[in-house]
């Protein structure tokens, strides 16, 4: 009869199943044609693809962004916001319904609609101190980075009529601007190595997409776009970021409009 030898302590039993710890397991990595997939998403839901088209579709109608004047035309300028706006908000959709992701669960979560609201109305003092320290730190260190005295979008309010249409822009933008981020935050966290990556390149990609505001309007909305991105991946909602920046939108197009519509 023969006798199995005995193991030692420090040998595992073969025939003994191995149970790993919760979080032990190291994550698969992403196969190289979902990251090239997830980029090609990111890229054509970043604006730039969709607002390039628009822009030459424009042109090929016959549509100037300039008015015979040499000012930009806010006709154009609503047109291509509401028609950009809509063009991404449909390439999102469909992207995550392609992927079975559904829209309500990837936007808005499982929190509450209405305390996701009181929240968003609760961080319009964050958002407003970090624009007012952004300004202020530029104003004392980097003078030189505020080097465009008002915006050319801001110069477009002449009538109430105007400011009516750049409130409803900036309040579309916004929402666009919130589902949009957080689609890409999503995409850089499943399959781009991480979050907090897509956190650091788009909100530097949102900076410079102001770029025709001034630098110091690139610095200042890149951090609030870091700050929206915060709020996105501890909430997993876009209502608290969407709030705010339709309260800022709003304000704005009541407070500037007396000034801009003022007779001399």
């Amino acid at each position: 009869m023969s006798v199995e030898p005995s193991r030692s302590g420090l040998e595992p039993d073969p025939r003994v199943p191995v149970v790993e710890e919760p979080g032990t397991t190291a994550a698969a990595p992403t196969p190289l044609g979902d990251r090239l997939v997830a980029i090609a998403e990111v890229t054509l839901c970043s604006g730039f693809p969709t607002q390039l088209g628009l822009i030459v579709l424009f042109t090929l109608v016959g549509a100037a962004p300039v008015t015979p004047a040499g000012q930009l035309s806010l006709s154009y300028i609503v047109l291509l916001t509401l028609a950009d706006a809509a063009l991404v908000l449909l390439l999102v959709w469909l992207l995550l319904r392609a992927h079975a992701e559904r829209p309500v669960a990837a936007f808005v979560g499982t929190r509450g609609f209405g305390g996701e609201m009181l929240l968003g109305i609760g961080l319009v003092p964050a958002a407003l101190l970090i624009v007012a320290v952004t300004f202020g730190i530029m104003v004392r260190v980097a003078p030189w980075l505020h080097n465009v005295p008002e915006t050319p979008l801001e110069a477009l309010i002449q009538s109430p009529a105007a400011a009516v249409w750049f409130g409803v822009v900036a309040v579309v933008a916004g929402l666009r601007e919130e589902v949009q981020r957080a689609f890409i935050l999503r995409r850089f966290e499943q399959h781009l190595g991480g979050a907090v990556i897509g956190l650091v390149v788009f909100s530097v990609a949102f900076g410079l997409g102001h770029l025709l505001q001034g630098w110091g309007a690139v610095v200042a909305t890149g951090l609030l776009g870091a700050f929206w991105g915060i709020v996105y991946l501890t909430r997993r909602s876009v209502v608290a970021p969407i709030v705010p920046r339709s309260i800022a939108a709003s304000s704005t197009t009541v407070t500037v409009t007396p000034v801009k519509t003022r007779v001399p």
